[in-house]
């Protein structure tokens, strides 16, 4: 490798490859505190650390990257440490295709400093972490067996952290998914209600998402979803209930789109009776972005907010769930708000699948109150009065929103746990000293 560029522009197959060459298996990217440097395990991969380094865009003194390559189908998979100091790093594991290895770290270090975000203004005593797969495009992911193998070594990977990172259900894993994990590994969430989990967590994020909406239409004096269109991008795990929920409140119309035709054919079945009108994309179409609409949901991908899209935007409120949805936070922030649309940040509005998970550790009550209270009109941490609180600040100081809320989140996330403190970072430290990458060489 003559550079950091040429490490990072080669696609997951290739670096696999190029690990395999190395005898390489497992390996870090960890940040050292006290010299401000980001390590690497082998030097063959000090490029990656010089790249990260120098990152201002994405990498935010992240406390720990860890990955492992599969035995079997060749997979690259990692689990990624943004803060511990709240609590253990939380967050699902996503599989999906990555067409350079780029794509795959901006992924994961976006989605993991996300889930400190949505944790720590969710009030739980968790960190941010998350975990990613790169699909290998040698296998077939519709394998159960070869799907089962690769969550079970997943499962493996993650009880070799030592409970530094928990994991859950994200997109590309299943309910089934997490039970192969659970199989190997106690530090998981979702799984199966028949092992005592709490399975899916798409619903109860569906649900907040309503919240941050009623709450933003509350905002800009415009009542209630009653009556009213909405796009939706995405209409799978939480585009799907999403979908139900609007209808339930009297939306008049609903634009959706998704690129899995079985989905889309599945939710018209399921919406028959109603004006739904969704149509089958190919992968990184944002047609729907610029639709006719009061309010746009982005519940597919991240980074569908952009200088490409944002101009192009037709609805007056921005809210879905779909993960880092800015394609660069503060650029793309000032921008919806120079355009005058209100953004409901997607780690406000989407915390209730990690409350759904976090409770799980602690037992089940009926209509949990510690759950609804997230979804109520008056608790004051509650997403509809977050997002009241984040958007009246942002039109009385002229601020963005996702900048007041990352602000908001920033100094939450910097709290240590009340009981275990800043654990996480010496569990890390542990697995450094004990020459973590080297185990089963």
């Amino acid at each position: 490798m003559d550079s950091q560029l040429d490490l990072v522009r080669m696609s997951p197959p290739s670096l696999v490859e190029f690990c395999k060459d190395l005898g390489i298996n497992r390996f870090y990217l960890v940040y050292d505190s006290r010299s401000g440097v980001v390590r690497a395990s082998h030097p063959q991969l000090e490029p990656w650390a010089q790249f990260l380094g120098s990152d201002t865009r994405d990498f935010m003194q992240h406390e720990g990257l860890f990955f492992q390559i599969t035995p079997q189908y060749d997979t690259l998979q990692g689990a990624f440490i943004h803060c511990t100091r709240r609590g253990q790093a939380a967050g699902g594991v996503r599989h999906w295709t990555y067409d350079s290895v780029e794509d795959f770290l901006r992924d994961g270090l976006r989605l993991s400093k996300g889930m400190t975000r949505k944790n720590a203004l969710a009030g739980l005593w968790w960190g941010g972490g998350k975990g990613v797969m790169a699909r290998n495009p040698e296998i077939d992911t519709g394998d159960l067996d070869a799907r089962a193998y690769l969550y079970r070594e997943y499962g493996r990977f993650i009880s070799s952290l030592r409970g530094c990172y928990v994991t859950a259900e994200d997109v590309g894993t299943s309910v089934e998914d997490m039970a192969s994990i659970f199989s190997h590994t106690r530090f998981t969430t979702c799984i199966p209600g028949d092992f005592g989990g709490s399975g899916n967590p798409s619903v109860p994020t569906a649900r907040g998402v309503i919240s941050g909406m009623e709450a933003a239409l509350e905002f800009m004096e415009m009542g209630s979803l009653d009556g009213k269109t909405v796009a939706v991008q995405g209409m799978g795990n939480v585009g799907g209930p999403l979908i139900g929920f609007l209808f339930d409140r009297g939306v008049k119309k609903i634009l959706a789109s998704d690129i899995d035709p079985a989905v889309v054919t599945r939710v018209q079945s399921q919406f028959a009776s109603h004006t739904l009108e969704a149509a089958v994309v190919a992968r990184g179409d944002a047609a729907i972005l610029a639709a006719e609409c009061d309010i746009l949901s982005p519940n597919a991908v991240g980074a569908v907010l952009n200088p490409r899209t944002i101009p192009k935007i037709k609805a007056k409120i921005v809210c879905g769930a779909a993960n880092n949805q800015l394609e660069d936070a503060l650029r793309d922030d000032r921008l919806l708000f120079e355009y005058d649309i209100r953004y409901v940040p997607d780690f406000l509005t989407n915390r209730m699948g990690i409350v759904n998970a976090a409770n799980e550790q602690y037992g089940y009550v009926k209509n949990d109150p510690l759950f609804e209270r997230h979804l109520t009109r008056d608790w004051q941490h509650s997403i509809f009065q977050t997002t009241l609180r984040v958007l009246r600040k942002s039109c009385s100081t002229g601020t963005p929103t996702a900048e007041i809320a990352m602000r908001l989140a920033d100094r939450l996330s910097r709290e240590e746990h009340p009981i275990f403190g800043h654990r996480g970072r010496q569990i890390i430290e542990s697995l450094l000293i004990d020459r973590w990458h080297q185990a089963g060489t």
